[in-house]
């Protein structure tokens, strides 16, 4: 009788110690900023079967089988970086279509808290179910695709110019039948004085229900800016590589100095303005007067791919450095790049913490020191911030972890 009572008794406290485990992860003490919940303030979140499971001010460490201490950090959404190109393949002369210029999403995503990348136009419709088979499936990362109006996709050079290939029906069609991973349509690199790729693009995302990102230039002479963002795009198109300077294209800061009137007032109806960075398409010229001016981005983005992963874009965290050392706040700069993409590619289970959430989750550092940042001509601007990823969860499970917040000591 006494065996059996010690066997309850022993019972009862392996029941107990069970449930007050009742977390899989609890992230204690971090600055949370979740734009879509309103929440800006240090609090506890806690994860469990991968899912956000709570939100409090404090969630005592009994509760969670692993607590990460997050102390003087950032907790924000898994950041979503919406212009990258990550269709990486083996093809020669083939661009960013399945070839060599574009990056493996898993290599360059967790490292700089993004779980969710969408490749803005790499494949078209007509290599798409490569690229479901080639990138999407095998990631972890969350990949998704501004499908090319381009039936070959972004596969360089007079392939890109081929009007006969821009097909909006046949782009919509395989865009709504693969509407888990296809979230819009892009339009890049067309060369004439010609509206008529900019118009099948648009038939496309208005037959397919989704928006379209225009990579506007290369025209001699330049078509009409105003034009675009006032009459051809829908409130809730994009415009791409928003602070560059290069041939073909209009810049946004005119010569005297001042963002054109024109510009504020295509936001203000709508345009999505995406910086893109890329390896040619940012500059300070552009960047810092329009900010100062009151012209923020509505999606802070990298054009990741080996032409500017290695100069002065870098990640996504240096192109988020250089918006906080040009006056937005950190607040501003979580929101685009979490909750506003979220919003503009119509995917409103990600880009916030909402319990019930897959956990997908970024914890960041605000770095102080001396630091320079440097733009796509080479042009250096001094800063005294910089964001750097401490650690990753995708779906619940750590997937980069800086310095070891949550691992044991070796001892």
């Amino acid at each position: 009788m006494k065996n059996f009572k010690l066997f309850f008794l022993m019972l009862v406290l392996m029941s107990g110690s069970l449930q007050a485990q009742s977390y899989d992860f609890v992230i204690k003490g971090g600055h949370i900023i979740d734009p879509v919940n309103n929440i800006d303030k240090v609090m506890d979140l806690a994860i469990k079967g991968g899912k956000i499971a709570a939100i409090k001010k404090n969630i005592p460490d009994a509760q969670a089988k692993k607590v990460i201490d997050a102390s003087g950090l950032i907790v924000s959404p898994g950041l979503i970086d919406m212009h990258t190109h990550n269709f990486f393949g083996t093809e020669h002369n083939r661009y960013l279509a399945n070839s060599y210029q574009a990056v493996p999403p898993d290599g360059f995503t967790f490292r700089a808290g993004v779980t969710t990348v969408v490749d803005a136009g790499s494949p078209g419709w007509k290599n798409f179910d490569l690229y479901k088979s080639q990138i999407i499936n095998p990631s972890k990362t969350r990949v998704l695709t501004f499908l090319n109006i381009v039936g070959e996709g972004m596969s360089g050079g007079a392939r890109e110019q081929n009007i006969e290939d821009m097909n909006p029906k046949t782009t919509a069609i395989v865009a709504k039948q693969n509407k888990d991973h296809v979230v819009g349509v892009k339009l890049a690199h067309f060369m004439g004085y010609d509206w008529t790729p900019t118009e099948l693009a648009v038939e496309a995302g208005k037959l397919a229900s989704m928006p379209v990102m225009i990579d506007f230039g290369g025209s001699n002479p330049e078509l009409p800016l105003d034009k675009l963002l006032l009459e051809k795009l829908r409130p809730g198109d994009i415009l791409t590589h928003a602070y560059a300077h290069v041939n073909g294209r209009t810049p946004i800061v005119g010569e005297n100095g001042k963002v054109r009137d024109y510009v504020f007032e295509a936001q203000k109806r709508g345009i999505v303005f995406d910086v893109g960075h890329g390896g040619g398409s940012f500059i300070f010229k552009q960047a810092i007067p329009a900010v100062q001016q009151g012209f923020k981005p509505n999606v802070i983005s990298t054009d990741l791919h080996t032409g500017s992963m290695n100069g002065g874009m870098k990640n996504i965290n240096n192109v988020m450095s250089k918006f906080l050392n040009m006056g937005l706040s950190i607040q501003e700069v979580i929101a685009t790049t979490t909750s506003k993409p979220a919003q503009y590619i119509q995917r409103k289970d990600l880009g916030h913490l909402s319990v019930g959430a897959e956990a997908d989750v970024a914890i960041l550092n605000i770095r102080k020191g001396d630091f320079g940042f440097i733009d796509t001509r080479g042009k250096r601007m001094k800063g005294k911030q910089k964001i750097e990823c401490e650690l990753t969860l995708r779906a619940g499970n750590v997937v980069y972890d800086l310095n070891g917040l949550a691992s044991n000591d070796w001892k």
